[in-house]
């Protein structure tokens, strides 16, 4: 195993870089003549624009124009689309609205914009976007999705009454209904996953310039998916060939899934470039990010579970009620509600199941993928349920799972919502995570705990995700110079999870080449031929087979080479660690030196042409199951209702590790956004009024490192056979099981004082009135 082979725990190249301050961020780019624009955005949740009036701010200092959406339609720019065939309970279409760019006539959340203020610098955008004034005529509204689910709200759109855009199901209901007639218990609960937003370390910004005589829009953006970007304002926006966009994604400063496609500024800024023959450059400030950008989560789950005498599963039941905001502009504001539901199951053995999910439409922003996507929803009820079946049967919260899990020998397993696990050791990993815990040695530190007056619990929580949907295919392209160096370009991008890094190691695995002699490009639309980005776990697993693919390609045609160089067959060539060798002698010519003649048509084989770069396009033949054991321990102070996390502890499974030590940060991000969930995080919308009560860092708790507990990492890794590599993914894993794990053991803890269990986020007002409302009924 060399150095920087895979398996090695390798320092990321990319972060001298980046600590030095010399990264290339959107806001560190800027283009001579450059003007800067500004959104106007409605301060209602719901309203009618009577009019909109900007004479006073056009002839402010600097102000080069001002657009409304009427402008935005009358040059005809289109839409997203959403292309899913879903449809409604009585077999209509499924109701959608895409967002216009600007909104006209009307607006649908606090945050929607009306109107493009575009000036010479940012100050005086500023100062004219406070002169626009636009005359509403506030409208009922409708932002809680309780309210929703109980029925009688407001309508979002007139022409949907009940705000209902659509169902979609997926399991056995018949077998489902079966199950739960035979059943000798059944367990029925209700939880809610709250709405939360990314709030990633740099908001978005898009840089846009036209060029008139090429006919073509140049855009800088902090995006996942720059190929996609680019297709979707060719084909939906602009409608123009895909070779008149260029998107350029640099340095990116964290996305999560947020960073997406379709957002109104993304075809705004190009439009506006064209429009006054500047580039246009938008930089969203943090104060606006959580109005800009999409939102996630805001899931009510109703979830039944049947057992048999015993306690073994028989069926699952579960129906979904999902908030996806005002607009359904594409399939990505769709993909959480629905692409993650068949890990509902988890990693246990339930011969029938049925899920139904009622897609409902509010005001308040779109939601879309966030860090997991659909994914910890799923196991968060399925893990929650199982504690409270635990208390219901009187059995232990462990050895009902131990009686549940799928066993190591069952594998392929096909799950009762018809994917199938390819592999796996559920009940091993979850054995390694009792012992790693030291879950026999909880009830001593509980009473330790106990005698100084605070409250102990333990929760536990088994995850699996689906990851790397062969739907999507990947491409990746290795380009020898004639100096023996590499260029390694590949079509997804990353937003800090260290690609430059994962990408470098596997192609040293496969051509032995050192790190410094390859230059890593990614995020160029035109230098990188095709991508589908960084979405879903999908980069190493993916791109990386693409990567590999590519490599192999060099290694076939090296081979060549290196046969006519040292006067061998090439059924004789070997290939190994960088070297070229004829089988049984000791001639050998190394990759370096193979390139460079590749660049000599004179020394090539005869017909053969010149160069060594090769790409390839790769698909897993299935997705991969990432999946892993997670326990949590926390402390609470009943006085104050104050939560500690004293203890996280996650046994993985996320395949071969390319980067131990990167996998490692990829887990511990991850359970710091399911513990920022769980205990505090929470998007707010006034219930009457659907105004933001949570738009800063005053009113949006986030945690810091103070929060964080010591997290250990254990491997129980079982190699795929989907790709080459044995990779499953793990940019999700630690958000996954986090919000569970953390919640079970918030509730566990209560439950010693016999509150009834809470809903999250856990803060510390909620847990003291839960433990208030025992003291209450005691007395």
């Amino acid at each position: 195993m060399t150095q920087f082979g895979i398996g090695q725990s390798v320092s990321r190249f990319e972060d001298p870089r980046l600590l030095r301050g010399q990264g290339q961020f959107i806001d560190d780019h800027n283009l001579a003549g450059q003007a800067h624009a500004v959104l106007v955005r409605s301060p209602h949740a719901h309203a009618r624009i009577r009019a909109i009036h900007t004479q006073a701010a056009l002839q402010a200092p600097g102000v080069v124009a001002i657009y409304t959406g009427d402008d935005v339609a009358a040059d005809g720019l289109g839409t997203m689309k959403v292309n899913l065939p879903r449809k409604r309970p009585d077999g209509s279409p499924m109701f959608t609205r895409q967002h216009q760019g600007l909104s006209k006539g009307v607006v649908k959340f606090v945050g929607d914009p009306v109107a493009l203020v575009i000036a010479d610098s940012l100050w005086q955008a500023k100062d004219a976007a406070e002169l626009v004034e636009v005359d509403y005529e506030p409208l009922p509204s409708v932002t809680d999705t309780q309210q929703l689910v109980q029925g009688g709200a407001p309508a979002v759109w007139e022409e949907c009454p009940d705000n209902l855009s659509h169902i979609f199901e997926q399991g056995n209901a018949q077998a489902t209904d079966q199950a739960f007639a035979q059943a000798k218990h059944v367990v029925k609960r209700r939880y809610t996953v709250s709405r939360v937003f990314a709030h990633y370390m740099q908001p978005r910004g898009v840089l846009a310039q036209y060029d008139a005589g090429e006919d073509r829009y140049t855009i800088w953006a902090d995006v996942q998916y720059p190929h996609r970007v680019r297709n979707a304002l060719a084909e939906n926006i602009f409608k123009i060939p895909e070779h008149q966009i260029r998107v350029i994604a640099h340095d990116v400063g964290g996305g999560f899934g947020t960073k997406g496609w379709q957002y109104p500024e993304h075809r705004l800024m190009p439009w506006a470039a064209r429009k006054i023959g500047r580039p246009v450059k938008w930089t969203c400030e943090r104060s606006e990010a959580i109005l800009a950008d999409e939102h996630a989560r805001d899931v009510i789950t109703d979830i039944e579970i049947a057992f048999d005498e015993q306690g073994h599963i028989l069926g699952l039941r579960v129906r979904n009620h999902a908030n996806v905001g005002a607009y359904i502009s594409s399939d990505r504001n769709l993909l959480s509600v629905f692409v993650n539901v068949v890990t509902l199951s988890g990693v246990y053995r339930i011969p029938a199941a049925h899920v139904r999910v009622n897609v409902l439409m509010s005001n308040t922003h779109s939601t879309a993928p966030y860090r997991g996507a659909g994914r910890p929803e799923s196991i968060y009820a399925i893990e929650r349920l199982l504690d409270d079946a635990a208390t219901e049967l009187g059995m232990e919260r462990v050895e009902l799972r131990r009686r549940n899990i799928i066993p190591s020998d069952a594998f392929p397993y096909k799950n009762p919502f018809g994917v199938s696990y390819d592999c796996g050791a559920f009940d091993r990993g979850f054995e390694r995570m009792l012992q790693l815990c030291d879950h026999a040695g909880f009830p001593q530190r509980q009473a330790q705990t106990r005698a100084r007056g605070k409250l102990r619990g333990i929760g536990f929580a088994n995850a699996i995700e689906r990851a790397a949907s062969p739907s999507q295919p990947e491409y990746a392209e290795i380009r020898f110079n004639p100096s023996g160096t590499a260029m390694v370009l590949v079509g997804t991008k990353s937003q800090g999870q260290g690609h430059e890094t994962l990408y470098k190691q596997i192609v040293h695995e496969r051509l032995g080449l050192d790190p410094k002699d390859m230059k890593f490009i990614d995020g160029d639309t035109d230098r990188v031929a095709f991508g589908m980005g960084t979405n879903g776990s999908r980069s190493t697993v993916i791109g990386g087979g693409a990567a590999w693919k590519a490599a192999d390609r060099i290694i076939e045609k090296g081979r060549k080479i290196a046969a006519h160089v040292l006067e061998s067959s090439v059924e004789d060539v070997e290939f190994r660690a960088g070297q070229f060798s004829v089988r049984g002698t000791d001639k050998t010519i190394g990759i370096k030196e193979v390139a460079k003649t590749s660049f000599l048509l004179n020394k090539l084989p005869p017909g053969m042409e010149g160069g060594l770069y090769e790409s390839a396009t790769f698909a897993p033949k299935a997705e991969t199951w990432p999946n892993g054991s997670h326990a949590c321990e926390v402390e609470i102070d009943p006085g104050t209702g104050e939560v500690k996390v004293v203890g996280y502890w996650v046994v993985d499974d996320v395949g071969t590790m390319i980067n131990p030590v990167g996998v490692k940060g990829q887990i511990h991000g991850g359970v710091a956004q399911g513990l920022g969930q769980a205990l505090m995080e929470r998007v707010v919308y006034d219930r009457e009024s659907g105004q933001l009560l949570t738009g800063s860092f005053m009113d949006y708790a986030m945690p810091r490192a103070g929060d964080m507990p010591h997290i250990e990492i254990a491997n129980n890794s079982v190699p795929t056979q989907t790709n080459p590599m044995g990779a499953k993914g793990a940019g999700e894993a630690g958000t996954v099981g986090a919000l569970p794990a953390v919640m079970n053991a918030v509730n566990h803890a209560l439950s010693m004082v016999g509150a009834a269990p809470i809903e999250m986020p856990a803060t510390s007002e909620r847990v003291w009135m839960a433990i208030q409302s025992v003291a209450i009924q005691k007395a």
